[in-house]
Formats: C-alpha cells, structure tokens, sequence
C-alpha cells in the first residue's frame, strides 16, 4: 500500500470508530518511519504547530512498552496510562512504519471504561487487518 492509500484507510476506520463511539475517539495520529527516510510521514491533529516539539516526550510510554519486543504488522499495542498529549495506541502499519494514535485531552484507561469502546474496537481491528494484509511500503 501507499502513503494516500494508508491515510485513506486511517481516516475512514478513524470515522467510523468516532461513529461508533459516539465521539471522537482519537483526535490526533502521525505515521511514522524508521526506514532510511526516518521521520513522521504524515499528521492529522489538533496541533499541527506543535506537535513535532513534544513529540519525543508523548511517544515515550509506547516506546517503553514496546522496546526489544518484536512486533509483526498488524499487531498494536495501548498504552493504557498515558496522559495528556502522550500517545495512546501503537499500530505497525509495514516492515519499517507505525501509526500511533492519541486522545490529547483523554487517556486510554478512561476511554476503555466506555461501554461504547467494545463497539469502536472493530473498527480498529479492521484497520489492523488492513495493514497486515497490504503493508504499508517504506
């Protein structure tokens, strides 16, 4: 899969889980890059001004849950007490990319306590299997 493509896929399961939520479920996502173009490779968020400064310091939680861990695409990983801006939801989207997801105003743990969280979840999971079945290509 491309990067349109990618973003394409975000964007709609991010609207249909909003749907099934009820609200916003994530209001913030970057797909990220460790290939030989590192870096962010696309943003969508409340803080488009800001968000690359704090950047290292909300992705901590997801980096220190994950490190030295292997982690096949289409696999994630939450991170249920991350706070603030920190990011909330880890998804390898190809052999050398990820999405992370946020809330900036809520975290996970609280999100997870919405009966209407179970609903969302398949749209996540439909997202997963996505990206499992045509990665994301550096």
């Amino acid at each position: 899969m491309d990067l349109a493509a990618a973003r394409q896929h975000i964007q709609n399961s991010f609207t249909r889980m909003d749907a099934l939520y009820l609200r916003p479920l994530f209001d913030e996502w970057a797909i990220l890059s460790l290939a030989a173009k590192q870096g962010i490779l696309a943003y969508s968020g409340p803080r488009p001004d800001s968000f690359r400064q704090s950047f290292p310091e909300d992705v901590e939680p997801l980096r220190t849950m994950l490190a030295g861990r292997p982690f096949d695409t289409g696999e994630f990983e939450f991170a249920t007490d991350a706070g603030g801006t920190r990011y909330d939801a880890c998804l390898k989207v190809g052999p050398t990319s990820y999405l992370v997801c946020n809330h900036t105003t809520r975290e996970m743990a609280e999100i997870r306590r919405d009966p209407k969280w179970l609903n969302a979840q398949a749209a996540f999971f439909e997202l997963c299997e996505k990206f499992r079945s045509d990665p994301l290509e550096p």
